[in-house]
């Protein structure tokens, strides 16, 4: 784990995102398509996720939602991977307008987040308006949270760092499937390329920095 100093050096609000990955009903909310990996999610790292988002609001960290959905035809959605052909056969689809492109609770959006919805691809940045955006709001440090850890997460880091951010990877604010498989993942990958902290070491630097930002 980093040094609270380092830490917090990198939580520099003004230049800090916190992005929420796949936070969404269909996927982890009470009628997910995925109920393996809604019930990771639920055992803990979405309330932590809620907990990082109103944090962000209060110390005003900009908030950026990835959102993957489907057009009900399908048209620009993938299909060369057993995945995307697996999730178009699921019982609940992530359908555009249907509640479970919704962002899921207890996760509160603001007035100022930013939704970024995606058609198509594996990554909440690759070919979506989320590095724009980042580059628009001058962000330097990601703070990246969600599901899955087998999946949409390490894409969104290793995309982060490819372009430039620096990274930093709450453990407890990502899920995957099987349990013992997200921290093998950050073990073992992600923390070769992120700063992995805690939910609470992170907020411990933001409730600083809010403290000391003047008035």
């Amino acid at each position: 784990m980093p040094s609270y100093a380092a830490l917090s050096e990198l939580l520099e609000p003004r230049t800090t995102v916190l992005l929420t990955v796949e936070c969404q009903e269909g996927v982890v909310g009470a009628d997910s398509a995925l109920p393996e990996l809604a019930g990771q999610a639920r055992a803990g790292a979405l309330a932590n996720v809620a907990r990082l988002v109103a944090a962000a609001h209060d110390g005003g960290v900009q908030v950026v939602h990835a959102v993957a959905e489907r057009r009900p035809d399908g048209r620009g959605a993938n299909r060369n991977a057993r995945l995307f052909r697996a999730a178009a056969r699921l019982p609940v689809q992530q359908l555009t307008g249907t509640p479970a492109v919704r962002v899921a609770a207890p996760i509160e959006v603001a007035e100022e987040d930013l939704v970024v919805r995606r058609l198509h691809g594996l990554s909440p940045l690759h070919g979506t308006d989320v590095d724009p955006l980042l580059r628009n709001l001058g962000c330097r440090t990601l703070i990246v949270t969600g599901v899955s850890a087998n999946v949409a997460v390490p894409n969104a880091v290793f995309d982060a760092v490819n372009l430039g951010y620096t990274v930093v990877v709450p453990a407890d604010a990502i899920a995957g499937v099987p349990a013992d498989y997200t921290p093998a993942m950050i073990r073992h990958t992600l923390a070769l390329v992120a700063t992995v902290a805690t939910t609470d070491e992170v907020l411990a630097c933001l409730e600083r920095a809010r403290g000391v930002r003047p008035a």
